[in-house]
């Protein structure tokens, strides 16, 4: 059983998720999570973390107080950076997919794929609206675990309609999606669940090149990412999209960078960013997807992200992208609007290959990963 809390001190771009967890006797420990890793212990991820006394007084000038045992998790659960302030609702547990090579985030036994109880729900989120001082309500909530959105339409639509009858202020509801969750539901349907509230979707895309997919057994394609965003569009939600460096290793580099960018171009998300692949519980598993390949996987170094880089932004053809490279498994952090100020960042990435020293890169304690 883990209590949540809205704390706004913890640097967005480093965490996926901060829940609280009961200890034995009785005080809290925090729980820090980075995208592509399962660390329960902050200190493993580089971050100075506020202390249990200085934590307790942070969650008591969070706007919103939360009961102790409202919400149940079972962990770890992750959260996308731009999530901080949200309410993170465990709709379901895992990943329905949960194959793909690169990510441990849901390989642990706890995390068996299954969708949460409709009534089990209802009674979780009504205890929590009766628990919160004052009347007040989250503006925000994130459908955890994985790919909320495999759910049935149906189901989607009795959780958006929960989220706002028990707290009527939420303007905004997210998701992780996997493209695959979309083939059985409409643009017409999506556009009602937006009606309800769900305003942007999570997608990890990784690559857009087909051969790094089927290696690491995305179960996705160029045209089916596409696809998907294409119908995210139409439905008027907004896409978040997000592009894996370093996936396809030194070999398929070049080609995972042309392809994500000729992907992205045709898709022109709202929000692009880019994080680095990262393997926290070793390389093995990743590697034996890359077993057949000549030559094998090879671990891209720090100049070699950069070159990486350099190469999608050469071929990204964006219009109003929102572009972040800001996340804790970048060195070289990047923003922008695509394609306003692709020059500019252009140049960041080359004074960054030329003058590293120079170019404030973040050091290897504090992309904690």
């Amino acid at each position: 059983m883990t209590s949540v809390g809205i704390v706004r001190s913890l640097p967005k771009e480093h965490a996926d998720v901060y829940l609280r967890r009961p200890r034995t006797d009785g005080a809290t420990r925090d729980i820090c999570s980075v995208r592509h890793s399962v660390h329960n212990n902050p200190t493993q991820t580089g971050l100075k973390l506020a202390g249990a006394a200085t934590t307790r007084k942070v969650f008591q000038r969070s706007s919103l107080k939360i009961a102790s045992k409202s919400l149940s998790y079972i962990e770890p659960v992750f959260r996308p950076p731009a999530e901080w302030q949200s309410l993170v609702i465990q709709v379901t547990v895992g990943c329905s997919w949960n194959r793909c090579t690169f990510c441990e985030m849901y390989t642990a036994p706890q995390k068996q794929y299954r969708a949460k109880a409709l009534g089990e729900l209802e009674s979780e989120l009504a205890a929590l609206a009766r628990s919160m001082e004052g009347g007040q309500s989250p503006s925000r909530v994130f459908l955890a675990d994985g790919d909320a959105m495999t759910l049935p339409f149906g189901h989607l639509k009795a959780v958006c309609e929960m989220v706002r009858a028990h707290f009527p202020s939420v303007g905004r509801i997210s998701s992780y999606c996997l493209p695959r969750n979309l083939q059985g539901k409409t643009a017409a349907q999506l556009a009602e669940l937006r009606a309800l509230g769900l305003t942007i979707l999570y997608v990890g895309c990784e690559s857009g090149d087909d051969e790094v997919l089927q290696l690491v057994n995305k179960g996705e394609s160029y045209s089916s990412s596409l696809a998907a965003l294409d119908k995210i569009h139409t439905a008027g939600i907004k896409t978040s999209v997000m592009i894996l460096q370093g996936l396809g290793g030194r070999h398929l580099s070049e080609q995972h960078a042309i392809n994500s960018a000729r992907l992205m171009s045709a898709a022109q998300p709202t929000y692009l960013s880019t994080l680095v692949v990262s393997f926290p519980l070793g390389t093995d598993r990743f590697e034996q997807s890359f077993s057949t390949t000549t030559p094998p996987f090879g671990e891209l170094m720090q100049e070699e992200l950069f070159f990486e880089m350099e190469t999608l932004l050469s071929h990204l053809e964006l219009k109003k992208t929102i572009f972040r490279s800001d996340h804790a498994s970048n060195y070289l952090v990047l923003k922008g609007v695509l394609g306003r100020d692709k020059a500019k960042l252009l140049k960041q990435v080359r004074s960054a290959i030329e003058d590293p020293a120079a170019a404030q890169l973040r050091p290897e304690w504090m992309r904690g990963l």
